[in-house]
Parts: C-alpha cells; structure tokens; sequence
C-alpha cells in the first residue's frame, strides 16, 4: 500500500513531525464496560475505519491507554500491524489514568507518580507493538500528590531513554504549563475543542503559539453532536454506559441549542458542497495555534465524512461570520466565537 502525499500537513510545534491537519481519534473504539465507554461496537469495523484513515493519507493516530482499559492501543496495534515501516502513521498515546483491574467500571485515578509513568509506558509499547511512542502525554494533571514538574520530568527521562519521541500533556491549563516549563517544558498540548467548548481560544492557543507548542485538539465534534445525524432519540437510545447519556451538552436545555447550531453548519456545508463534520472541524483549524484535529470514527463511512477537513474545505470570512452569529444568538458554550488576528506558529507545509 502507497501512502498518497496528498494531504497538507503542519510541523507539530517544535518536534521534528509534521503532521496532517487531521489525526484518527481512538477514544470511542475502546469500546465497552469501563467508565467513560461508548457502548457496544464491532471490532473489525473500528480496524477498518483506521486502515481507511491511513490509506486516504491521515499520518497519525491519537490513542491512550485508558481507552477501553487496553483495548484501543490493542485494536490500533492490530490495524498498523501488517503495514510497511514507510506507510505507518504516527503513533500517539497517553498516560496518568489508572483504573482498578477489580472494577472496571470505576472511573480511573489521575496519577502522576515516577514509578508508575514508567510502568505504563512499557504497557503502551507492549499493547502498541512499537518499540517507541511518538507522542507520549500526561492525560490528566495528576491529584495523587504528585507534582507536575515531577510528572513532567519523568516523561523527558522516557524521551531521552528512547522510549518515547516528544513529550505532551493534555487538559492542562495555561498556569499547570507554566508548572510544567519548570521541568523542561512540553513538546505538544492536547486540549478539548469545538463551537460548543471554546475556552481554549482565549488563553491557551496565544500561550502555546507564541512558545511554539503544537496543539492537537480533541472532541471537535463535541463527541458526536456537531456531525449532523445527531437528535434527541438518539439521546434517549444511548446505550446506558455509554458516557454521553450523563452529559449536559446531550441532554435538555443545553441539547436543543445545540442542535439548533448544527442546522446553519448544515446551510454552509450545502453552500460548500461539503458534509457537516468537515465544517466542525475545519472551523477549529481555523484558529490559528492549532495544528491538528483529533476526530473519531469507529467505521469507516465515518471517516469519509470528516476527511474533507484535512485539506479541501476552507471557511471564509462570511462563513465564519455567519457561525459565529449563530453561536451567539443560540447562546451556545461558552469562549471565542471567530478566530481573531494571525499569530506565529501553524505554516502549513
């Protein structure tokens, strides 16, 4: 299999990666039967949905070891097994969530303790089948008393053992960097994005931008909402682990806003002759400071839908306007609601 060079990509901060402005998102593969699952799924269609991803161009893959407790690393490891060390994509992954093989259905602690980093970063390799992570992140900030600056110390440790290639954190706030610099700093930020959850606009992309931070953002389909097929029954049906049934954002009043705001993506996606997923997405990497999307698929008809993002759909003054008037006038989230000025930090390649 050949690789096609056809997607735009963006150097990952100051790493020596440049990846494409779209990565597979692995969270939801993981699958069932641990506290922030997404209900039942057919395995084989979560490995195609990320072969297809690789094959149309997509040259990396978010995962962390949390997801499904094992299973997600398991499942990218079996999709990436067969394929040529030239046509494999990047490979990222998390740790600091550590759950009780007794329960697995409780949610997993935030742990940020040496000793455990370093466990769970042979489990990763082991599970991954690589013999190192090209993104390796904290995934949490750590409540076990563990200072970031340790937690952070002992990712560069990994690194220069050559265990892992750069070092990340994600769902840190502007203040936890500045903990994290004490310790050597962070190669890359992941932090949750979309038109419903903007906070990070305000503050953290001018603060990674200007530190030259890659920043990947997670959710910006705020889990499924803004794709377009989403509705209250869908809500109702929800299989019951499946985490989103607890979320506000799913459920009344914040739920109509919501899909208020995905019929005018759905007016410009027509107007674009594009989907409404590639819209979602394309609008976060409008922002300057983001490098990459994180987006999720468990088949590959998904995959499809939000691909448009990575290169062919561009949204103009006018669309950006008319999306932000939108979020403004539903009263949707909260944070930015138009990219502002260009700042350094996201040339694409």
């Amino acid at each position: 299999m050949t690789i096609p060079a056809t997607l735009p990509t963006a150097r990952l901060g100051a790493t020596d990666m440049s990846i494409t402005r779209v990565g597979f998102g692995a969270w939801a593969i993981g699958g069932a039967g641990w506290a922030f699952g997404w209900g039942p799924q057919d395995d084989d269609e979560a490995v195609a949905a990320i072969r297809h991803a690789v094959e149309s161009g997509v040259n990396w893959v978010d995962t962390a070891a949390v997801y499904g407790l094992g299973h997600s690393e398991e499942l990218v490891a079996r999709a990436l097994a067969d394929l040529p060390e030239a046509d494999r994509p990047y490979v990222f992954t998390k740790c600091g969530l550590v759950w009780d093989e007794r329960d697995r259905s409780r949610p997993p602690a935030r742990v940020g303790a040496p000793d455990s980093i370093r466990a769970e970063v042979d489990a990763s390799l082991r599970r991954l089948g690589v013999e190192r992570i090209d993104l390796y992140q904290l995934h949490w900030p750590p409540q076990d008393g563990t200072p970031i600056a340790d937690a952070v110390a002992t990712l560069h440790e990994l690194k220069a053992a050559g265990k892992i290639r750069a070092v990340g954190v994600s769902n840190f706030s502007v203040a936890q960097l500045e903990e994290a610099a004490a310790a050597g700093g962070v190669d890359v930020l992941q932090p949750p994005f979309s038109m419903i959850n903007r906070q990070i606009a305000a503050d953290i992309l001018p603060y990674c931008s200007v530190r030259d931070i890659g920043v990947i953002v997670y959710s910006p389909m705020q889990s499924g909402l803004l794709t377009g097929s989403w509705s209250k029954q869908r809500t109702l049906e929800l299989p019951e682990d499946d985490w989103r049934r607890r979320s506000a954002d799913f459920n009344p009043p914040a739920l109509e806003r919501n899909l208020a705001l995905v019929d005018v993506l759905r007016t410009v996606a027509d107007r674009l002759e594009t989907t409404v997923p590639a819209v979602a997405v394309a609008w976060t990497l409008a922002f300057d400071g983001v490098t990459g999307a994180i987006v999720g698929a468990r088949r590959p008809s998904q995959v499809d839908a939000w691909l448009p993002a990575a290169g062919r759909v561009s949204l103009s003054d006018r669309d950006l306007d008319e999306i932000a008037g939108a979020i403004e006038r539903l009263g949707v989230g909260s944070g930015p609601t138009r990219p502002g000025p260009a700042l350094p930090g996201t040339a694409l390649i």
